[in-house]
């Protein structure tokens, strides 16, 4: 199935990584019909090496964010489908290919791929997302060897951001990105959304790709720990029922908790305390009339049983394993 299709790329420096990722794409099988990269105020001439890619270059001057740079490349998107992907991405030769040919036996709104990490393509980096109802979401797969468990094509809720395909007008209907999460988890947040939506997507292992992952500043780095722990607690203000918080209370203390620890065993428990903080001041303007609790608790249960499923079947982390213990067995 041929499908009109932009690439949309947010750049802030790493040009020596994007010109991997613009030539991977250029090396498609499927055509790319543009390639659009958002650069969010870059010093080391990505943009530059961008443009003599061939690709459109929207200059933001600043760094503004993920999500309002992929936002604004969606904006600028002429064509049925858009595939956001990280500059830190090298994509198969097929890998649009795959997702195409997979889309075409479908309804889904969008697909995502097997994702390898770059330092060790034995090793998985990413698959689709789930979240807890502790509000604490796991990149199913992230970490484990590549293995039987992540061959298996199926449905799923939430496609992680790093590549993704999409259909634009379902962008459009369910809304793009929350530019107020700034990076991290708006990825998750637009999977609620669309599974709120009845909008499914699809996972296909076939379409492959690497990433090296927290390229621009370092996994715990001070500034990815504070977004990522102030945009857990906005996730559960903007999605969660009054009447749920209160309900599974429990799971989020130890969800949230657990993840303080593990951000301390990296040194960055002042980064984690912060960005509690900060998204508690945030709380009360990110509450609005959110979905039924009915609605929200069966994706939330949905979800916790994927995470225990794929744990179980990949071996237990320890955070999943203790967030599991002390929440009585998870959402059986």
């Amino acid at each position: 199935m041929q499908l009109a299709v932009t690439l949309v790329v947010p750049v802030f420096g790493q040009r020596d990584l994007l010109e991997k990722l613009l030539a991977s794409a250029r090396a498609q099988t499927h055509p790319v019909d543009q390639v659009i990269a958002v650069d969010n105020g870059s010093e080391d001439g990505a943009d530059l090496a961008a443009e003599r890619a061939g690709a459109r270059v929207i200059r933001m001057g600043v760094n503004t964010g993920f999500a309002r740079a992929v936002n604004r490349g969606i904006a600028e998107c002429r064509s049925e489908w858009v595939a956001i992907v990280n500059t830190d991405v090298e994509l198969a030769s097929d890998w649009l290919q795959q997702l195409a040919e997979a889309i075409a036996q479908t309804d889904a709104g969008f697909a995502s791929g097997k994702v390898l990490k770059a330092a060790d393509t034995k090793l998985i980096d990413g698959t689709w997302d789930a979240l807890c109802r502790g509000g604490c979401a796991w990149r199913i797969g992230n970490g484990r060897a590549d293995q039987i468990a992540f061959d298996e094509p199926r449905e799923i809720e939430s496609a992680p951001l790093t590549c993704a395909l999409f259909k634009t007008d379902m962008l459009r209907q369910v809304g793009m990105l929350d530019e107020r999460f700034e990076s991290y988890l708006e990825d998750v947040d637009l999977g609620l959304r669309c599974a709120l939506e009845g909008i499914r997507g699809i996972y296909v292992p076939g379409a492959r790709a690497t990433h090296w992952g927290s390229a621009t500043l370092g996994r715990w780095d001070a500034r990815v720990v504070r977004n990522l722990a102030r945009n857990q607690v906005l996730l559960v203000a903007k999605h969660y029922p009054t009447g749920l918080i209160w309900r599974y209370l429990w799971p989020l203390l130890v969800a949230q908790i657990l993840w303080g620890f593990v951000a301390a065993r990296h040194g960055a428990l002042g980064a984690f305390l912060r960005g509690k903080l900060e998204g508690l001041r945030l709380f009360g303007s990110f509450r609005a009339k959110s979905a039924p609790a009915k609605s929200l608790k069966h994706i939330l249960l949905q979800s916790e049983r994927e995470i225990r499923k794929m744990q179980q079947r990949t071996g237990f982390d320890l955070y999943w394993r203790l967030y599991f213990f002390f929440t009585a067995g998870g959402a059986n």
